[in-house]
């Protein structure tokens, strides 16, 4: 089977030089349709440069990127934002919400850009915030709401399009401990039901939550493991 992603020897060269910065060093992986994966790293490791590529927010200085088996490594920034538009859901630690629209109107702005109409962006805006349990909400501004319900909005934004990725980046990171379990047990569940999800995120607990842990470490991947915890308990709950 195609793998979703494939990174093939990515390098990521920042002032290129007697200064250069390697930020990724020769990166290379796959990930399948349906997993569910954290890439785990500190600060300066390379893992918020590798979700910058395999958001497509940014392109390698070389290596190759396939997402559905194309090559997207050297796309132009308009192919790379169609791409992005249909392909990913992006859930950020700032939650990046438009502060004058309402969690509506918030969730609908993408929906915008791939040329919905207003009635079927609405009713899917609707229903992507009632799936995340804010619906009754629907007309708050985020000045208006907590934390951990502004993160619902972005996750509901971020799955209102049904994207086969979803990429979040520090999720939790923002929110309290009560918050954090509601957002990880929503990202567990949009994998069960066939989403692909990545985590970015330096917290080991976080990334202990996920299928599959990668490792970032100087610009390369230090480890790449199954979590057998999360593995046996995906066989207890088939039972």
């Amino acid at each position: 089977m195609e793998p979703l992603i494939k990174v093939e020897d990515i390098h990521k060269i920042y002032n290129p030089g007697e200064n250069e910065v390697r930020a990724l060093d020769g990166v290379s992986l796959e990930i399948q349709r349906g997993e569910f994966v954290a890439i785990v790293g500190h600060s300066g490791s390379g893992k918020s440069t590798l979700m910058n590529m395999l958001g497509c927010l940014d392109t390698p200085t070389s290596g190759h990127y396939f997402l559905e088996g194309k090559d997207v490594s050297s796309l132009s920034d308009d192919q790379l934002s169609e791409i992005r538009n249909k392909k990913i859901g992006f859930i950020f630690q700032g939650f990046n919400l438009i502060p004058n629209l309402d969690a509506v109107g918030n969730v609908e702005l993408p929906l915008i850009y791939r040329g919905l109409g207003k009635q079927r962006r609405r009713r899917i805006a609707v229903q992507a915030l009632t799936k995340v349990g804010l619906g009754r909400r629907l007309k708050h501004r985020p000045s208006e709401l907590s934390g951990g319900q502004q993160q619902r909005v972005a996750v509901a934004r971020a799955i209102a399009a049904q994207p086969p990725i979803i990429l979040a980046d520090e999720p939790t990171g923002n929110l309290d401990s009560r918050s954090t379990v509601e957002i990880m047990n929503i990202l567990k569940e949009l994998h069960k039901n066939g989403r692909t999800v990545i985590v970015i995120t330096h917290d080991d607990d976080i990334a202990a939550q996920a299928r599959r842990v990668i490792r970032i470490m100087d610009g390369q991947v230090e480890s790449d493991d199954i979590n057998s915890d999360y593995t046996n308990k995906e066989r207890e709950d088939t039972k």
